[in-house]
This record gives structure tokens, C-alpha cells and sequence, in this order.
């Protein structure tokens, strides 16, 4: 019986001092590793690497961290044989640290960096954006690779590769994915934007992320524009009216079909019977808030307003998905501001940028009707030209929450300012660092810069 004791506790001991050496071993092997790769030697780490993944693959989470960086840094040196290490790092910290890695990042990262290397073809390499996207569409969110994404669908099929609807289909979903992106960051944007303009400082920690949000902002309106202009000719009139009558008796019963096509139609203004039909075949399989939409832009280019707005407002309500219902007001802000009711246009303008935050195009719209209001605002030269002030503000504001416009906005932010009192009529008319209050449909104040 003692010598049975004997053999469990020698048994034992043995066990434990394997593993204490194990960890041991495995402690002095990742600190060969990261030690040299935190300062970026790269040189002296990489030879430690694969013992520490071989022999303790889930030592740390670091490890992965630091090969990754370490893999990029030699790929971007030329060496293009780490492409497959790096894959393996990330495939690595996938299995073995699932909730901590974001899938869509990491694999449209190396669908990215096998891109820019040359790496498969165009269709493979589609193919890996793709799976990424389809993977985990929220963590999907580098500007470059969602233009990337896309840039090789248009690039198929002028290969003659890839079906024009599927482009298309493609347009709609990357679309809708940098309108979230870009409408997140403009939210939060917006939020420090006014409290800044309300008249308190913002700390240096809001300062910091105020910087990063615009400059969030500024990528993805950017990307937009590039998407836009990269499907180009094929999105136009003369392309899409007779790809869409040739498929129309086929796909009239499609709901999805109709809505897609005839709001491509619509964003285009192209002049065709066919997107008559297709909205009254859509109202027809199923009233709903596009039918009503599309029906009130009909209305409005027929000119009548009236009939236009009671679609438009059906449309909002019933409409579910806040971006849509913010595209219904911005038609119904359009509306009212052609008609010359601007406080009912800026009313709208503003309930469009609560749900969404980053259509820039709303506060330049209110800054144009500022600046046309001058008039009818102030009592004295120098008041009415004060109101450009105002209009050159909310200029400003469009260029910050929406990159696509941003160039757009920033002109007509210097034009307004241009048209407001000079120093020279600051001075003569004792006004410096003084707030001029306007009685009419503007509203609110502005100060008189002070010499």
C-alpha cells in the first residue's frame, strides 16, 4: 500500500514538473518572440515564432497581435511569401481566440493585402471579399476594401464576367453599407458639433474625437463618390432603360425587381413610360411607402405639388427603415423649399438629418434659403447681410458631416462669408462682438465677429 502511495505522489510529481516546465518553456519562447516584435525587430522575433505556435498556440492572444504586424511589415518590404504566414497567424487567432477576433475584418484584410500583391485572379479575389462581407457585414468597415469590394465587380464585368444586375445588386448593398458607416460618425459628430456651437468648450478628449469622427466622415464620403463614379456610364439612362425593358414582362410580377429598378430610375430622372409602369405595377402587386414615394415624384414632375406631397407623406408613414424615411422628407423638404415655404422646408430638412445624420446636403439646403431670406431679416443693411453668417455656419456644417459634399459646401460657406459685413462695416458700424438677433422665419442669432 506504500509503495502504491509512493508511485501516485512520484507519478504526480512528475506531471506537475512537466507542466511547470512546459510553461516555462513556453513563457521564455514567447518572450523571445514578443519582446523583439514590440520594438518592431522584426528580424530577431520571426525566427521564434513558429516554436511558440507549434508547441503553445494559445499561450496568448499577443502572440497573434505581434505576428500579424510583424507579417505586414515584411509583406510591405516586398517579401510576398509572408502573405501565407500571415493567413495562418489570423486563421490561428480565429480558432483559437474566436470572440476576441472580428471575422470581417481580419479576412477582408487578407483578401486586401492579397490584392494589392497581385495574389489569384479577379474573380478569386472577389470571391474573398465577398465571403468576408457575407461573413460578418458589420465588422466589414475599411473604406479601401469596401471600394475595393466593388471596384472588382465592375471590373468582372467588363470582363465580361459578372451579370450587369449583379453590379447593381452589389451598388445597392455597398451603398447602404457607407451610408451606415458614414451616418454612425456623423451622429456622433453632430452631437459634440452642437454642443460646441451651443457655447461650451469642448474638453481635449471630445476635441480628439471630434477630429476622428470627421475624419471618418471625410473616407467614407469619399468612397461614395468613388463608387459612384467607378459604375459610371453603365448607371445611366441610355444603359438602364433598355436593360429594364427587356426584362420587364419577365420580372413584372418580381416586387424586388420593380423596386430596384424603378428606384434606379428614379435617382437617375430618367424621362421613360417605363417607370410609369413599373410604379403603377408596383402599387398594384403592393401598395407600399416606394409605390407611394415614386408615385409623388410623378406628381411632382407633372407639377402637382399638392398631389406630390399626400404620396410623399404616405410614403413616410409608412415606411419603416429610417434611411428610406429620411430620403421620403428630404423630397418633401425639396418640395416646400421650391414653393418658397422655407420654415417648413427647414422643418423637414431637419427631421431628415435625425435619421440621418450624415446627408450634408440638408444644412446646405437651409444655408442656401438663409442666405435668400436676407430681406426679409433684418432691419438695416447691415443686419440683412449678417444673415450670410448664419447661412456660412450651416455651410460648414454639411462639409463636416458629409465628405462627398464637402468641397461643395466649403465654397459656399466662403461665398456666404464674402456677402456678410466686411471689418471695415464691423467698424463703422460699432457692431464688433455684438449679437444680432433675427425676428422672421430664421430665427436664433449670430455674433459679429469681433476686429
Amino acid at each position: 500500500m506504500k509503495a502504491k502511495a509512493t508511485l501516485v505522489l512520484t507519478v504526480l510529481a512528475v506531471t506537475v514538473t512537466s507542466t511547470l516546465f512546459a510553461q516555462d518553456a513556453c513563457t521564455v519562447n514567447a518572450s523571445l518572440f514578443t519582446e523583439p516584435a514590440k520594438v518592431k525587430n522584426y528580424e530577431a522575433a520571426l525566427p521564434h515564432y513558429a516554436k511558440v505556435v507549434q508547441d503553445c498556440p494559445q499561450y496568448s492572444l499577443a502572440i497573434y497581435q505581434y505576428a500579424v504586424k510583424m507579417f505586414e511589415d515584411l509583406i510591405e518590404k516586398g517579401d510576398k511569401s509572408k502573405i501565407t504566414d500571415l493567413e495562418n497567424a489570423y486563421n490561428l487567432r480565429m480558432k483559437y481566440y474566436p470572440s476576441k477576433s472580428k471575422t470581417g475584418d481580419i479576412l477582408s484584410d487578407i483578401a486586401q493585402i492579397k490584392y494589392d500583391n497581385g495574389i489569384g485572379t479577379k474573380m478569386e479575389q472577389f470571391k474573398a471579399f465577398d465571403d468576408a462581407f457575407k461573413k460578418d457585414e458589420e465588422n466589414f468597415k475599411s473604406p479601401k476594401r469596401i471600394y475595393t469590394y466593388f471596384s472588382l465587380a465592375m471590373d468582372l464585368f467588363n470582363e465580361g464576367n459578372k451579370d450587369i444586375q449583379e453590379v447593381f445588386d452589389l451598388y445597392d448593398v455597398i451603398t447602404e453599407k457607407i451610408e451606415k458607416e458614414e451616418g454612425y460618425y456623423a451622429g456622433l459628430l453632430t452631437e459634440l458639433l452642437d454642443k460646441q456651437e451651443s457655447g461650451t468648450t469642448l474638453a481635449r478628449k471630445e476635441q480628439d474625437r471630434l477630429e476622428g469622427y470627421e475624419k471618418n466622415v471625410g473616407y467614407y464620403g469619399q468612397i461614395k463618390g468613388s463608387v459612384d463614379a467607378k459604375l459610371g456610364a453603365i448607371a445611366d439612362c441610355e444603359n438602364l432603360i433598355p436593360l429594364f425593358e427587356k426584362n420587364f414582362e419577365a420580372r413584372k410580377t418580381d416586387v424586388a425587381w420593380l423596386k430596384s429598378a424603378a428606384g434606379r430610375l428614379n435617382a437617375k430622372e430618367c424621362e421613360t413610360p417605363l417607370f410609369f409602369q413599373m410604379v403603377q405595377q408596383l402599387h398594384k402587386l403592393q401598395p407600399s411607402a416606394s409605390s407611394a414615394y415614386y408615385l409623388g415624384r410623378l406628381a411632382d414632375r407633372e407639377g402637382k405639388g399638392s398631389e406630390a406631397i399626400n404620396y410623399y407623406n404616405q410614403a413616410v408613414n409608412l415606411e419603416t427603415s429610417p434611411g428610406k424615411k429620411a430620403d421620403y422628407l428630404f423630397a418633401i423638404a425639396e418640395n416646400a423649399r421650391k414653393k418658397g415655404t422655407y420654415s417648413t422646408a427647414r422643418t423637414n430638412y431637419l427631421k431628415v438629418l435625425e435619421l440621418k445624420p450624415s446627408k450634408g446636403i440638408c444644412y446646405l439646403r437651409i444655408a442656401e434659403m438663409y442666405a435668400k431670406s436676407s430681406n426679409d431679416c433684418g432691419g438695416s443693411v447691415f443686419e440683412k447681410r449678417a444673415i450670410n453668417w448664419k447661412a456660412a455656419e450651416m455651410a460648414d456644417k454639411a462639409a463636416r458631416v458629409d465628405g462627398s459634399i464637402a468641397s461643395t459646401a466649403q465654397a459656399a460657406a466662403s461665398s456666404y462669408r464674402q456677402r456678410a459685413p466686411g471689418k471695415s462695416d464691423i467698424f463703422s458700424e460699432g457692431m464688433a462682438g455684438k449679437t444680432i438677433t433675427f425676428n422672421c422665419w430664421v430665427g436664433g442669432s449670430v455674433k459679429v465677429p469681433s476686429l
